[in-house]
Order: C-alpha cells, then sequence, then structure tokens
C-alpha cells in the first residue's frame, strides 16, 4: 500500500504563489510517475504537471510558464511551485502516484488540497 500526504494549500490573491508539496510512502517499488491532478466545482478531474522516474515533466498548456513540478527521488517527494495564479487555478489539488510491479499498473491518490485564488 502507498500513502500520499500533501501539504501546502490555501487562499491566495491573483498573480501570487503557493507551493504544494506530497509525500508519499509505503510500497514505493517500481513508479513510474508522481505529479498533481486538479479538480475544480462540477468539474472533472483534470491533470496538472506529472513528472516520470526519469525527471521529464509533462504539463496542461494552460500553466506552462507558471507552475513547475518537482521531484525528489531519494526523499519520494513531488512538489508543484504554482506562480502567477490566477481564478480560474481554484480546485482542489491532488496528488498522484503511478507504479508498476509484477506487471500491474497502480494508481494513488492523495486526499487533496484546496487552492482558492481571489480576484
Amino acid at each position: 500500500q502507498v500513502q500520499l500526504v500533501e501539504s501546502g494549500g490555501g487562499l491566495v490573491q491573483a498573480g501570487g504563489s503557493l507551493r504544494l508539496s506530497c509525500a508519499a510512502s509505503g510500497n514505493l517499488f517500481g513508479i513510474k510517475q508522481m505529479g498533481w491532478y486538479r479538480q475544480g466545482p462540477g468539474k472533472q478531474r483534470d491533470l496538472v504537471a506529472v513528472i516520470s522516474s526519469s525527471g521529464s515533466p509533462n504539463y496542461i498548456d494552460s500553466v506552462k510558464g507558471r507552475f513547475t513540478v518537482s521531484r525528489d527521488n531519494a526523499k519520494n517527494t513531488v512538489s508543484l511551485q504554482m506562480n502567477s495564479l490566477k481564478p480560474e487555478d481554484t480546485a482542489v489539488y491532488y496528488c498522484n502516484l503511478k507504479r508498476r510491479q509484477w506487471g500491474k499498473d497502480y494508481d494513488y491518490w492523495g486526499q487533496g488540497t484546496q487552492v482558492t485564488v481571489s480576484s
């Protein structure tokens, strides 16, 4: 089993910054990818930024140039630095970890942390 603990959400004015962090523990064999998804009110959960085990990041277009995802393999953490925040970034942000073991894929989620950007 894997546990993901998030921190760093909150309320910020438009143009401000926040940093989200996620610490993973448990069976971390075969990690393929870690990253962040978000779910706004009445919307589906969407990918925001993820980073592979080799360190390759992937972002949705709307956050490119504003958000940076990073990973510390030694500490099993993933972070999301969010700059120039916009009201449309308001959502619950979820940490995600994907791993593969014995040919089977596993998908884990954190409890979510609220990010609210006021205009």
